[in-house]
């Protein structure tokens, strides 16, 4: 009974603080959104240098594990074979991981950065269409998987091998002892991976939100408006809540392989129908410029101000925050996905892998939009400067087929928006559960409604800085747990294999 309790308070709690978020941000929306502002001037100020540090140590982190002598380690029983296929748990940890934020930033992160040009070509410039991609392969490459690698690592080391609550604090038993879920410390991190799920989903679910209008309004005229959004929301969030509830088995990996399938119909078709050469040859460039800028741009932090200082707090530093924010939930999906699979196979599956299919997306999507510029088709720049979650409709004004192609990105933001809602409706069910893998369905209905309030919430407040800041402040505090995690993680590896012939 004393277990169930305090299992009941740190739900009720979660769920009172951030119901008064949501509140606060429906009643007072210009006094949320003030607030908010000053939180992101803050904390991209004085604490960029951190993200950037803690996200490299992310990178580095699973990669070694991979490569050392643990990579043969199977994250469950020695003999345990995985639960799904290799198809189905690529697609359900791709949806899951960024599927919303790729189509929405695909064609529109590229332009804005041809126009604002941070590493110094002339704006406008094929150059700075070269650095362009080079910075969008950057901000969806291989960081932010780590941090949900590292998560997830940790949390089915702890899970499957040592019979550890699939909770966040379980992370840190090496540090707070065997039982660190039922400490105080456990307790408030538990508490502080809810929040940090339900703001980096909530800025997820509000971009998903826009971008569906805005391919509503180019394809029937629906206006943009707050009731729009409403509708969106609730429609969506009745699927996603539905999908959650009937179990990993159904709806979520069936979500996830429409998903694949309809990423790879709509890549393949613009790559047939649009500047094909131009893509082939942006990928093979905008690999070669990751790759060798890759240690510069890990450390970049413009200290001495200028325009790139800006653009760092704006891109970088919230994408680096967004996906600490993320990792809680990702971390915890993917590692319940991912049991009997070798640590080396889950770093290939979930580090190397996504971000190879990243660079694939942004050089389809945004190497055409990039090209159409480039040429003067379209004016796509000036339109994304207007509104960022236009871009890809805009660009497909200037496709043959443009019109089905619009209808099956609208379909695809839908089933990217379900499959994070659903997941994510699914981990905050588990963790507000004592780590429960099959968590009550009344708490995911609760948890699904909480979640859709919330982005309603940060888009009344203003739109896409809100959704932005709520990522920053959730990812501030987590990513010393994250941290942390990675050292017990290691320590208790050593600690069960003392000798490399063990493994």
């Amino acid at each position: 009974m004393d277990a169930l309790k305090r299992d009941n308070s740190t739900y009720y709690l979660s769920i009172a603080i951030i119901s008064l978020l949501v509140l606060a941000g429906l009643i007072f929306p210009e006094t949320f959104g003030a607030v908010s502002n000053k939180i992101f001037g803050f904390l991209s100020k004085f604490l960029g240098w951190w993200y950037m540090l803690a996200m490299n140590l992310f990178v580095a982190f699973p990669l070694i594990l991979a490569l050392s002598r643990f990579g043969k380690l199977t994250l469950g029983e020695e003999n345990a074979k995985p639960e799904f296929s290799t198809l189905a748990w690529f697609g359900m940890l791709f949806g899951s991981g960024m599927g919303v934020g790729l189509v929405f930033y695909g064609v529109g992160e590229p332009l804005y950065h041809l126009a604002s040009a941070p590493f110094g070509a002339e704006p406008g410039t094929p150059q700075a269409a070269e650095d362009a991609l080079r910075a969008a392969f950057f901000h969806w490459g291989l960081h932010p998987w780590a941090s949900y690698a590292v998560i997830a690592l940790c949390l089915a080391y702890f899970q499957y091998r040592k019979g550890a609550p699939g909770l966040i604090s379980s992370l840190l038993s090496p540090i707070l002892g065997q039982n660190a879920n039922k400490s105080v410390a456990g307790r408030l991190i538990d508490l502080l991976a809810i929040f940090a799920t339900v703001a980096g989903i909530a800025t997820s679910l509000g971009l998903a939100v826009m971008q569906i209008n805005s391919g509503l309004k180019y394809m029937f005229g629906v206006p943009q408006n707050v009731v729009t959004w409403i509708a969106i929301l609730v429609i969506l969030a009745v699927i996603y809540v539905g999908t959650a509830v009937s179990g990993l088995n159904k709806g979520i990996r069936w979500l996830g392989n429409l998903n694949l399938a309809l990423a790879a119909i709509l890549s393949v078709a613009l790559f047939l129908l649009g500047p094909t050469l131009a893509i082939v040859e942006s990928f093979v460039t905008g690999v070669g410029n990751y790759l060798s800028n890759l240690v510069h741009q890990s450390f970049d932090l413009a200290p001495y101000g200028g325009p790139r200082k800006a653009w760092l707090a704006d891109w970088t530093v919230f994408f680096w925050a967004w996906w600490m924010a993320w990792a809680p939930f990702v971390g915890s999906f993917i590692a319940r996905i991912s049991r009997g699979r070798t640590i080396r196979q889950f770093v290939a599956g979930v580090l190397i892998a996504p971000a190879l299919g990243c660079f694939c997306w942004f050089s389809v999507f945004g190497g055409t939009a990039l090209e159409m510029e480039l040429n003067g088709i379209g004016n796509l720049a000036a339109q994304i400067n207007e509104d960022l979650s236009f871009g890809v409709f805009a660009m497909y004004q200037q496709i043959t087929a443009g019109g089905l192609m619009s209808a099956l990105m609208v379909i695809l933001i839908c089933t990217f928006f379900i499959t994070s809602g659903n997941s994510s409706t699914f981990t905050l069910s588990m963790y507000s559960s004592e780590g429960n893998l099959n968590p009550p369905k009344k708490r995911m209905l609760i948890w699904g409604v909480i979640q859709g309030a919330f982005a309603l919430a940060l888009l009344l407040s203003g739109g896409l800085k809100p959704l932005q800041i709520a990522s920053i402040a959730a990812a501030a505090p987590f990513s010393i747990i994250m941290v942390l995690a990675c050292f017990c993680l290691w320590r208790s590896l050593v600690k069960e294999f003392p000798r490399a012939d063990v493994i």
